[in-house]
Parts: structure tokens; C-alpha cells; sequence
């Protein structure tokens, strides 16, 4: 494939101007170069560009002396040397430069000297070249648009997949902490009809005491022999008494703000304070702070103080659920 710099010499343009279109434009390619050397034609070369791109650079100038002495020799015996000639690939070059160019470029290194004649093209011929040239500039262009459309739209396809993925996975955790919030619901129901169940069977088994209490009583001052039933009714009454006194470890509480708004929902240690309550209330609104929230319970009525604060929900009897009114 041959260089830019050979492409654009093969068009007929001057070796010094296309050295200085390459320069300016640091390599940044064939079309930089084309454009460089239209927008600046007919303007003055400047003198140090050619001096430059003709200077042979570190152990290069041994070899270009080798091939100078080379081609002074054979001249002397023979016919002029009009060009030169790479014997491994047979292109022939209008000079030392662009042989040397070719050299770098392909790795070749073998040349020769050729009496062929390279002549200049023609105004046809360049006009012609031109229009090849910005015909391959154009199809240049049309596959590097095309490649970035590509490019853009995996990119977009890509971006598609990572936000549903993303979002996927929010539904799914969401998913999961209404199961687990429905789950805790549920034992929460299970246990507080359980409390009830005891306390109701702890209502009866007092009120059954009571009615033999008074029973053992009325037969005394009438004179008779009580029957000996209270102790088998208080015996039967007593396994329930356990059931009250069940330890809650944990405190389901569902918040209600006065600023309106859905309530606040959160499970505490039944050990944690009503300051760590206040705590939580702050973290999540902004229109509360810990030294001036108020918190009161709606059934049964009551307000708690400051003193209260200090006392776990357990002693406040919040356990293992309540309801609180934040103002």
C-alpha cells in the first residue's frame, strides 16, 4: 500500500511542498495534507521545509554517502542515471529522497540505478488524479461515518441493556422487602392474637377465682363445707399466666407525621430508647429535629415527655407494635 507522501508525489505535486504539506499537518493523514497543499498553492515554499525533509538523520548518513558514491561511479561509465530503482519491487523514483522515503516504508533495500525518464503529468492527468484522490477521501469518510453510526448505536444498545438490567434488579429487591415487610405483617398478627388469646384466658381464669372466692366465702357464713374447687380452677388457670409475659425482642412501629405525608415504617430492638426513635424520625424528614419532635399515642391517649425519652419501647409498652403521632 503505497504512503501518503507516495500518493501524493504520484499526483505530480512538487517534493518540497508535499514535505512541507506533511509537516504542517504532523502526519495526520493523506486528506490534511491534500488540503494543506490546495488552500496553499501557489504560495512560497518555505526554505527550511525542504532542507529538512531532505536531512538524513542519525546513522542514515553513512548509507546516503554510500549510495551518492554509488551512483557518482556508475556514472562515469556509463549512460546518465535519470532515476532510481528499487530492485525488489521494481518502482522507480524521481530521486534519492523518495527512494529513501520507500526504504523506511517498506523495508526494501536494494535499489539501482534506471535510465528512465519519470516525466511530470499533465494538467489532464493531475485533474485526474485529483478527482480519484477526493473520490477515495469521500469513500474514506463514508466508512468512518458509518463505522461511528455503528459504533453509536452498540454503544446506545449497550446503554439500553445496562438500565434494564439495573432496573430489573430494583424491581427484584423491591420485590423481596415487600415479601419480607408482608411477612413481618403476618407474624405480627399471629403474635398479637396470641397476647390477646393469653390475656383473655387470664381474664377468665381471675374471673372463675373470683366467683369461688366468693362462693367459699358465702358457704363460711352459712356455716358449710366449702367444696374444694378453687384449687383445681386455680391450678387450671395458672399455666396461662406464662403467656402474658412473652418477651418481644423486636418492635414493629409505624410513624405518623403531622406534616402529612406517607407514614414512616421501621422495626427497632424492643431495648432501643424513644431517643433513638426520635433519631430515626429526623433522618428521614427535614422538617423534624431531634430537640424538638413530640411523639404521643392515639389509643390508648398519651403524651410522652422528655423523661420518657431515656426509657426503652419495651417500658413504654410499644412492644411488639404501635402507633406513633410525630408533630
Amino acid at each position: 500500500m503505497p504512503s501518503d507522501r507516495d500518493t501524493l508525489l504520484s499526483f505530480g505535486f512538487e517534493e518540497a511542498r508535499v514535505d512541507w504539506a506533511l509537516k504542517a499537518t504532523a502526519g495526520r493523514g493523506l486528506q490534511p495534507a491534500m488540503d494543506h497543499i490546495l488552500e496553499n498553492e501557489g504560495k512560497p515554499i518555505p526554505d527550511n521545509t525542504s532542507a529538512q525533509s531532505d536531512q538524513p538523520k542519525g546513522e542514515d548518513v553513512d548509507e546516503d554517502e554510500d549510495m551518492k558514491l554509488a551512483l557518482s561511479m556508475s556514472q562515469e561509465g556509463g549512460q546518465e542515471a535519470k532515476s532510481i530503482k528499487c530492485s525488489e519491487c521494481g518502482k522507480v523514483f524521481r530521486n534519492t529522497a523518495m527512494a529513501e522515503f520507500h526504504a523506511e516504508k517498506s523495508g526494501h533495500d536494494q535499489f539501482e540505478e534506471s535510465t528512465d525518464e519519470i516525466k511530470p503529468l499533465t494538467e489532464e492527468e493531475k485533474k485526474q488524479k485529483l478527482a480519484e484522490l477526493r473520490e477515495k477521501m469521500a469513500e474514506k469518510r463514508a466508512k468512518k461515518s458509518q463505522a461511528e453510526i455503528e459504533e453509536q448505536k452498540a454503544n446506545e444498545a449497550l446503554r439500553r441493556k445496562a438500565g434494564k438490567d439495573s432496573g430489573q434488579i430494583r424491581h427484584e429487591l423491591q420485590t423481596k422487602e415487600a415479601i419480607k415487610e408482608a411477612e413481618q405483617r403476618r407474624k405480627d398478627k399471629i403474635d398479637d392474637a396470641k397476647a390477646r388469646a393469653a390475656v383473655k384466658a387470664q381474664i377468665e381464669a381471675d374471673r372463675r377465682a373470683r366467683a369461688e372466692k366468693a362462693a367459699r366465702e358465702k358457704a363460711l357464713r352459712e356455716g358449710q363445707v366449702p367444696e374444694p374447687v378453687a384449687s383445681t380452677s386455680t391450678a387450671a388457670a395458672a399455666p396461662i399466666v406464662p403467656g402474658v409475659k412473652k418477651e418481644y425482642l423486636e418492635t414493629r412501629l409505624q410513624i405518623r407525621l403531622a406534616t402529612g405525608g406517607a407514614p414512616l415504617t421501621v422495626t427497632l430492638p424492643s431495648e432501643n430508647t424513644l431517643q433513638d426513635v426520635a433519631e430515626y424520625v429526623a433522618s428521614q424528614s427535614l422538617s423534624h429535629s431531634v430537640e424538638t419532635v413530640n411523639f404521643s399515642t392515639t389509643f390508648p391517649r398519651k403524651i410522652f415527655s422528655r423523661s420518657d425519652w431515656n426509657k426503652t419501647l419495651k417500658e413504654l409498652g410499644l412492644t411488639p407494635s404501635a402507633v406513633l403521632m410525630a408533630s
